[in-house]
């Protein structure tokens, strides 16, 4: 049985690997194969009848760990440098302002149909509201780096906001002054921990001289930003500080104090750290959505009762992106398609209370929408010319092209 779990567990990571692999060629976002993957082999233990452990008490650990590391990897893909200032602005404002907007409109709406307190309804839009990097960056890859950076930007934003915004509102029983007060209190705690954290991380970073220092360092991460959580703190800015640090040491290498890290060896162990957080969150990633898809009932994607919700949000949500994008003098196409729902939507949907989720805010509908997102990014992004290498090339500088008479 053991055997059987191990063997079957490595052929599922290596189809994601695969999906992942493939997913810029075929626009195919990975996660809805991932979905699918899970869903079938729940059919085949359920055909089998092979009893499993039950998992669902499992899905908030990943989700938290895959959070984390999401961020932490968009953080370490920021470049805040003045040349990127005016796409990090537009990418910063599409990030926070239409997430904040919808979130408040589906509030009001759901607070009209519902009649249950403003608050809850809030609570209960927020995650709908959240742009997953998890699925968007994936999927981007074929894009111009411009595009690319954009959607890194703006994803990587929106999940953090998305996530401080969700705690603020449901840490505080009523939001006012004093719940304004005592957040701005706990913003500052935190940037204060966050700086003294990173230093200390960064530290370690640069002076470490065993052969395992990466695997370390990530959980402490994880523990600073759990005990931060404890305490009621927007322990993702920790994340999002030691991330942006750790990636524009060039912008900060004329302070004095920087000498001490190290900053040549710093930037050498930087360059280390982000491949193993990118492997490590394409890891936890791939088994957060296999779980899901392995918990996820046929009825649930299939409920008709929640269907006029999903598409309903699903439709607001394009809408009001159209509108943002062209405010914002953006591209339209393919930017417009990139905003599907994903891991954050998942994982603040589960961190609601039973008695704080509306009736019509179920699994079924978080699932529809995340279907219907993929979906229409997968259509937009087949639908959208494929760039030519050339153009590739001129953004890249041609930092990639091989002189001819290089030797191969």
């Amino acid at each position: 049985m053991t055997a059987g779990i191990i063997l079957v567990l490595c052929l599922l990571v290596l189809l994601a690997y695969i999906f992942d692999l493939t997913s810029s060629k075929t626009k195919i976002p990975s996660v809805l194969l991932l979905l699918l993957l899970g869903f079938f082999v729940r059919q085949l233990c359920n055909f089998f009848g092979i009893d499993l452990i039950d998992l669902k008490n499992v899905l908030p650990i990943l989700g938290t760990i895959g959070l984390i590391l999401i961020v932490l990897e968009g953080a370490l893909e920021l470049e805040l440098t003045k040349s990127r200032l005016p796409i990090i602005k537009k990418s910063v404002a599409l990030g926070v302002l239409p997430l904040v907007t919808y979130a408040l409109i589906l509030a009001f709406v759901f607070n009209y149909l519902s009649g249950v307190d403003f608050k809850i309804c809030l609570a209960n839009a927020i995650p709908l509201a959240v742009i997953s990097s998890s699925v968007a960056i994936p999927s981007v890859r074929a894009f111009t780096k411009s595009d690319r950076e954009f959607v890194i930007y703006e994803t990587s934003i929106s999940d953090i906001i998305g996530v401080i915004f969700f705690n603020f509102i449901t840490m505080h029983e009523t939001i006012g002054f004093a719940a304004f007060g005592s957040f701005l209190i706990q913003l500052l705690i935190i940037i204060v921990i966050s700086f003294i954290a990173t230093g200390i991380l960064a530290f370690m970073l640069s002076r470490l001289e065993h052969h395992i220092k990466f695997v370390p360092i990530i959980f402490l991460v994880i523990l600073i930003y759990e005990i931060s959580k404890e305490f009621k703190l927007p322990s993702l800015v920790f994340i999002l500080v030691f991330g942006l640090f750790l990636n524009n040491l060039n912008g900060i290498r004329h302070f004095k104090w920087i000498q001490h890290l190290k900053p040549r060896v710093l930037r050498r162990e930087v360059y280390k750290f982000r491949e193993i957080t990118i492997e490590a969150t394409f890891l936890v990633r791939a088994l957060f959505f296999l779980l899901f898809g392995f918990l996820i009932e046929a009825t649930e994607v299939l409920n008709t009762e929640v269907l006029i919700y999903s598409l309903a949000i699903t439709g607001g949500i394009y809408l009001l992106r159209i509108i943002a994008l062209k405010i914002a003098g953006t591209n339209l196409i393919p930017l417009v398609f990139i905003a599907p729902r994903g891991l954050i939507t998942i994982l603040l949907f589960l961190s609601l209370s039973l008695e704080d989720r509306l009736p019509f805010i179920n699994r079924s509908l978080i699932i529809q929408v995340i279907i219907l997102t993929s979906l229409i990014m997968m259509m937009g992004t087949l639908s959208t010319k494929k760039e030519k290498e050339l153009i590739v090339d001129k953004e890249n500088g041609n930092e990639n092209k091989q002189p001819e008479n290089a030797e191969v």
